[in-house]
């Protein structure tokens, strides 16, 4: 069965188009990214989805209800954490998700014990009673997905839910969103990290200029390129580089002291940083020493 479908999804603003005809379509229980640069259109076409935005053209369907026709059912499939932190920063954090399900009709005492079981799997339980002006911004975020989780939707929509947030936090979130798609529920992720994309992604679509410019499975995407270059910021200073990563990923030391690596298709971030772990070496940042998901928008816009 559809999770979503969406059928030439058009926007515009002050009659600048920045949707061109988006076609979607993702399955139940796939793990689905929409891969793309800031812009692109991620944001606005998950504004039409939760009826946040207003569509110019186009049809989207939710487990085969279409928004405009129903949306409240549409609604109920659908749990989404914005990009946006936009939670009442004076409210308890256990009050931000009790008074969600409220939205939803969901008992009082179903909200407690549902809030209770996410609060603890994101690490958050001891924080139930403080104000959410008193937590961290990775907490914030965290706080959002327990909120979006409450009703226990069909479909997890997440908009950019690591944007600044640190590594070990990024991997402890991932394994969570991990275990939920394990569990059944589909997940939609927009993100303009192709590591993000490798790590939990079985299908992608990058949109590029509000059009889609390609859809395939993430395996498949990711042959397209031989390597890349990641500069790591580590917390230790190194003498000198590990033999192993010296051979396994041509592994340097850099001017301003960060370890520069090569990454092959065949490898993954998440493998690198589990092995510089074994190597008593921790990651507190990496980036692309140049942007891979560019490299794939000129192979794909000019093949």
């Amino acid at each position: 069965m559809e999770a979503l479908c969406i059928r030439g999804l058009e926007k515009s603003y002050f009659g600048k188009p920045v949707l061109h005809g988006v076609d979607l379509t993702i399955n139940s229980g796939d793990f689905y990214a929409l891969l793309g640069y800031n812009g692109a259109g991620k944001t606005t076409t998950i504004g039409i989805i939760t009826d946040l935005v207003s569509k110019g053209a186009g049809k989207v369907e939710v487990f085969g209800v279409d928004i405009d026709s129903d949306f409240p059912k549409a609604k109920s499939y659908i749990g989404v954490v914005p990009q946006e932190i936009n939670i009442n920063i004076f409210q308890k954090v256990i009050d931000v998700p009790v008074y969600q399900a409220g939205y939803y009709g969901i008992p009082r005492k179903v909200a407690l014990e549902r809030t209770e079981k996410y609060l603890k799997a994101l690490g958050l339980w001891e924080k139930r009673n403080h104000e959410v002006r008193e937590l961290s911004g990775g907490m914030k975020r965290r706080l959002m997905i327990v909120r979006a989780l409450i009703h226990e939707p069909k479909l997890l929509i997440l908009d950019e839910p690591t944007a600044g947030v640190d590594v070990e936090l990024r991997k402890s979130m991932w394994e969570f969103i991990k275990g939920l798609n394990a569990s059944g529920m589909t997940v939609l992720l927009t993100t303009h990290y192709l590591e993000e994309v490798e790590a939990l992604c079985r299908t992608v679509a990058i949109i590029h200029d509000g059009k889609i410019i390609e859809e395939t499975k993430t395996s498949q995407l990711l042959k397209q390129l031989n390597e890349e270059v990641i500069l790591l910021d580590i917390k230790q200073e190194l003498s000198a580089v590990p033999k192993e990563l010296q051979e396994a990923y041509g592994a340097k030391l850099t001017p301003d002291g960060e370890l520069e690596i090569v990454l092959k298709n065949t490898q993954t971030i998440t493998g690198l940083i589990s092995e510089m772990k074994v190597l008593g070496i921790e990651v507190t940042t990496f980036r692309n020493k140049s942007s891979r998901l560019e490299q794939l928008f000129l192979h794909l816009t000019h093949s």
